[in-house]
């Protein structure tokens, strides 16, 4: 008898270590691709947050419309910061790329003062900048003209939005597989429990008594789940990060604003698809027949 009991347990233990393993490699799956996703919006919000435009000042310019531009810049919901770059600067900074003084050839400073503006990454696209941005700016006086790299600009728009397409194309399809798969073992893990189930409702155990052991097994099995997903994610981050030493930082990669909502993707998926697998599967089984338990 004891030796009965100790192989029941025994099965019992490695079914459910096998379904919280299955589990756990079908959710660090999408963690990962979660995690490309969240990386890949962070890293764009990042790369259009260090988006420059520059504004041209005539030489012409007076102190009052100077100080009229700078008080609208200091202000301007598109602006994330500003530098100001006077004519001496800005000449300085040409003898040092040019290795000579300009002015002992033409006689005068050839270059303006400008305001270097980096941009909101809201605002960083070309529709933003060409319909809001520069329209604004160049409303003002002294303001000769605004230099921005569209090329840039569209080249990073473009990328982002084709991998951002793949990635969230990717996360569906995976979601769509974790489904299944989720669903198939769980069935599976159920399926031997049947007669356990046809018993208790042929001795009038209601349908939410028979229901809640497997709800609550399900539940602790997603949470399991979901947490060794995340630490085999966390390890692969890890080794990534090992591997690109120098290249990157340790702290982008295990951002909190990609982690976090990475996590509770992972949690959320477990649970949701653990329960309503386990309700289907369990309710199959309580409409059922004895006789058909043979059969299935």
């Amino acid at each position: 008898m004891k030796e009965i009991e100790k192989k029941q347990k025994a099965s019992f233990f490695n079914l459910h270590l096998t379904s919280n393993i299955s589990i756990a490699l079908v959710l660090f799956m999408v963690g990962l691709i979660t995690w490309l996703l969240r990386s890949t919006t962070e890293f764009a919000n990042q790369t259009k947050e260090n988006m420059w435009i520059t504004i041209m000042l005539d030489d012409s310019i007076s102190q009052q419309d100077l100080k009229r531009l700078d008080k609208y810049l200091q202000t301007a919901d598109f602006v994330h910061s500003t530098k100001y770059i006077s004519k001496d600067s800005a000449l300085q900074d040409l003898i040092t790329l040019l290795g000579e003084d300009p002015t002992l050839l033409l006689g005068t400073n050839p270059v303006n003062a400008t305001y270097d503006v980096k941009l909101k990454q809201s605002y960083a696209n070309t529709n933003s900048i060409k319909n809001e941005v520069i329209p604004k700016v160049k409303a003002f006086q002294g303001v000769s003209d605004v230099i921005c790299e569209y090329d840039i600009v569209k080249s990073v728009d473009s990328n982002v939005n084709k991998l951002m397409w793949l990635l969230t194309s990717t996360v569906l399809v995976l979601l769509f597989i974790s489904v299944v798969l989720i669903n198939n073992t769980i069935r599976l893990t159920i399926y031997s429990k049947r007669f356990i189930i046809n018993t208790m409702r042929l001795v009038g155990a209601k349908d939410s008594f028979i229901l809640a052991p497997f709800v609550r097994r399900s539940m602790i099995n997603a949470v399991i789940g979901a947490v060794i997903g995340f630490l085999l994610l966390m390890g692969v981050i890890w080794f990534i990060q090992t591997q690109l030493n120098g290249y990157t930082n340790f702290t982008d990669m295990f951002n909190p604003r990609v982690m976090i909502p990475v996590g509770v993707v992972m949690v959320t998926v477990s649970v949701v698809i653990n329960l309503l697998a386990t309700l289907f599967a369990v309710n199959r089984y309580l409409r059922m027949s004895t006789d058909r338990l043979y059969f299935v």
